[in-house]
């Protein structure tokens, strides 16, 4: 049989298979409506189940494999398309609706109250102030600190770093976004430009140490590595380091920060931009305890943990597919306590003003063992 004839008997079976696909979907409808009229869950497992044996029983052992697959995907579309139907306000798509009625400003305002890590010098305050014209910076020594101020109610927002082009995720930060209670407003992704600076430009004498932020030696581990004869000391933060640096009456000490440390502490630059890449940018988000949606925003943040069993995550990938969301970063983290069961951090590209993402979020909502939503911003 020629290809050309093989391909027009695959166009007929496909016109066959999506006839009969509409129809099942149109039954999906009606079922739906019958569970809504006797306050029945949509999915039911063991209907699922004796249908995935009646059918790759009748497939045989060659296509059971497929079959199976193809009607778990049905039926993630079927539960979807049920869920669409009986579409009702959940409290997370209210507070959607009131966030954006509420909020008339255009963007973040220019004054605010701002908790950062560290000291001045600091990244998180480059950040701070490329999002804040005019920002008042309260300084914590670590970033739970930073969470908890904003959540208690110290200061109206809060700059943390979330990811690295070269180091990757700030894990740290990732772990107590499941501690603490707070959206993310906006976010900013800062040039990293580190330097290797010293006290004393002149000195003679060999560095025998440099310290920084772990994260500020990761991402000039290269550096570093071509002189194993340097010790790599990790600190709280970048600019916390220069000043212990400019405060020592060590000669052989260094430290990795800003060019804006340097002018800070008195500090000499003796390396410049020796990071890894050249292209080397940390990504910020502005949290708060509020939820702020701007008019600009179309980022959408959230986590959610999900059944430990297979197909499971394949099912919220297949609803943002259907709803045309293109993802953007997705992030794993075990959960404590539970061994091998993770809470998965989404990044899309999406609005909570479009109608379809509000519906797909409380579609995700109620079929989720755990969801927060993260916040909807714009990231500069």
């Amino acid at each position: 049989m020629e290809i050309n004839e093989i391909r027009q008997n695959i166009d007929a079976i496909d016109n066959e298979l999506v006839a009969l696909f509409t129809r099942r979907m149109a039954c999906s409808g009606q079922i739906a409506e019958a569970k809504r009229q006797t306050d029945r869950p949509i999915r039911d497992h063991a209907r699922e189940r004796a249908i995935l044996n009646r059918v790759t029983a009748l497939a045989g052992d060659a296509y059971a494999p497929y079959v199976h697959a193809l009607y778990s995907h049905i039926f993630d579309l079927s539960r979807s398309y049920q869920s669409a139907s009986q579409a009702h306000p959940s409290p997370l798509t209210v507070q959607i609706a009131d966030a954006l009625a509420q909020n008339t400003r255009k963007r973040l305002p220019e004054h605010a109250l701002v908790a950062c890590q560290g000291i001045e010098g600091a990244y998180a305050q480059q950040a701070c102030e490329r999002l804040f014209p005019y920002p008042d910076i309260l300084y914590f020594d670590s970033f739970d600190g930073v969470f908890s101020a904003v959540e208690k109610g110290m200061c109206q927002y809060g700059i943390l770093p979330i990811e690295n082009s070269t180091a990757g995720s700030v894990t740290q930060v990732y772990d107590l976004m499941e501690k603490h209670n707070f959206y993310i407003v906006g976010a900013h992704r800062l040039r990293i430009e580190h330097r290797l600076m010293r006290k004393n430009g002149d000195s003679k004498a060999p560095i025998t140490e440099v310290v920084s932020h772990e994260q500020a030696l990761r991402q000039c581990s290269e550096y570093l590595r071509a002189r194993p004869e340097i010790k790599a000391t990790a600190m709280e933060n970048t600019a916390v380091a220069a000043e212990y640096v400019a405060r020592s009456d060590r000669d052989d000490l260094a430290v990795i920060a800003s060019r804006v440390c340097a002018d800070l502490y008195g500090l000499c630059v003796v390396g410049e931009d020796i990071s890894n890449s050249a292209n080397n940018y940390t990504r910020f988000i502005c949290i708060s305890r509020q939820l702020e949606i701007y008019p600009s925003a179309r980022k959408l943040s959230l986590m959610l943990s999900l059944a430990h069993e297979p197909g499971s995550l394949n099912t919220v990938l297949s609803r943002l597919a259907i709803a045309g969301i293109n993802l953007l970063k997705l992030e794993s983290r075990p959960m404590p306590g539970r061994e091998f069961e993770f809470r998965f951090f989404f990044d899309m590209a999406a609005s909570a003003a479009d109608p379809d993402v509000v519906r797909l979020l409380g579609e995700l909502e109620s079929h989720s063992e755990h969801f927060t939503f993260l916040g909807c911003y714009d990231e500069q």
